[in-house]
């Protein structure tokens, strides 16, 4: 009987001991903060700007992962993984990270279709809001306007735009008066103080742009939308963050928060 007690006590100490040992682990791991937490380091073209800097706050709270971005027109990030440079997720139209993957490895964790975004027209604020309706009533803004700015025909939607003027037959016509400036680089700010009459250009670059109002978006014939994507580069060996942050954006509760900065979420994967 004596030695099944000993045994008990035995086994009792040993239990108390385990208990201590397990709340002084937790203990550590609440002043140290999330298991894993790690920089994550995005590259991204300028459109999803605006909601991913108001969203990035929510995930590191979650996460305890502190985002760090790289803003940049989307050929200009196209030429930083050319040349190199490291990061541990890309964001940028779904056709320039399959044109991306052809130089640089991606993995196949973390593709995903995030959401759209399409193509606006701006003027200065105060002035009377030209019709947009139809695409021979753009066809005559376009005509009556003095200057017109938007983004050069290396990105998506500056091609697209270039391709619109042939279509309306006033491709010669618009090219003494064009501005080539991207909203990253200043294109909404030319409207805002009347440098152009007009500005084309991704809704979500010129929402928040003080000094312009957003007329609309192009009409169905003359509209083309810019479907961002996310991908993994394979040189990341701790993708961990990065995987997390695209289920974060890819949520469907976030979807007011994309529409607020002009994009529609589409979600799925590509």
């Amino acid at each position: 009987m004596m030695k099944i007690l000993f045994s008990i006590r035995q086994r009792t100490a040993g239990t108390r001991e385990v208990l201590v040992a397990l709340a002084t682990v937790l203990t550590i791991s609440m002043w140290a903060g999330p298991a894993g937490a790690a920089d994550l380091r995005v590259f991204s073209g300028g459109a999803p700007q605006s909601v991913l800097r108001s969203l990035a706050p929510e995930f590191e709270k979650a996460t305890g992962h502190r985002v760090e971005f790289t803003f940049a027109l989307v050929t200009a990030i196209q030429q930083k993984l050319a040349a190199g440079e490291k990061t541990d997720l890309i964001l940028l139209p779904v056709q320039l990270i399959a044109a991306t993957e052809k130089t640089l490895p991606l993995s196949t964790e973390g593709r995903a279709v995030l959401a759209r975004v399409g193509i606006g027209v701006i003027t200065r604020q105060g002035i009377a809001r030209p019709d947009i309706s139809t695409a021979d009533a753009v066809r005559k803004m376009l005509l009556e306007a003095r200057s017109v700015a938007f983004s050069d025909p290396s990105t998506p939607g500056g091609s697209h735009l270039a391709r619109v003027m042939v279509q309306l037959g006033i491709a010669d016509s618009m090219q003494p008066k064009r501005i080539s400036k991207s909203a990253i680089s200043g294109g909404g700010e030319l409207v805002a103080n009347g440098e152009a009459d007009v500005g084309l250009y991704l809704v979500s670059e010129v929402r928040t742009i003080k000094g312009v109002s957003v007329v609309g978006l192009l009409p169905p014939a003359l509209q083309s939308f810019v479907v961002y994507g996310t991908a993994v580069p394979a040189y990341n060996a701790a993708p961990q963050a990065a995987l997390a942050f695209v289920e974060f954006l890819s949520k469907p509760a976030t979807g007011e928060r994309w529409k607020a900065a002009g994009f529609e979420l589409v979600g799925g994967g590509n």
